[in-house]
């Protein structure tokens, strides 16, 4: 992936097409400015996809690691894997 280029909200609104072009051709990502904050990035749906399956796995592994760990310490007051996912993603 190429370093990301920072443009405001005006100028990826006038050069919208440029910006997607440059996302899906050359994989260069853009990060759009609104009154000088970063507040959205622009980036290729296959990096995208492939960036969300990355987390998601990292997530899953990391869940994984701690129900092991859980069932290590035995059964008692342990929960799920399902019912940590519900709980960890309610505290989100």
């Amino acid at each position: 992936m190429s370093e990301p280029v920072i443009a405001s909200m005006a100028e990826v609104r006038s050069h919208l097409a440029d910006v997607l072009d440059r996302a899906r051709q050359e994989g260069t990502p853009t990060i759009i400015t609104r009154r000088g904050r970063e507040e959205a990035v622009v980036m290729d749906v296959r990096e995208y996809r492939r960036l969300r399956g990355l987390a998601e796995a990292a997530e899953e592994a990391w869940l994984n690691r701690l129900a092991d760990e859980a069932e290590a310490e035995g059964l008692e007051g342990s929960v799920s894997l399902e019912e940590m996912a519900a709980l960890l993603r309610d505290r989100a």
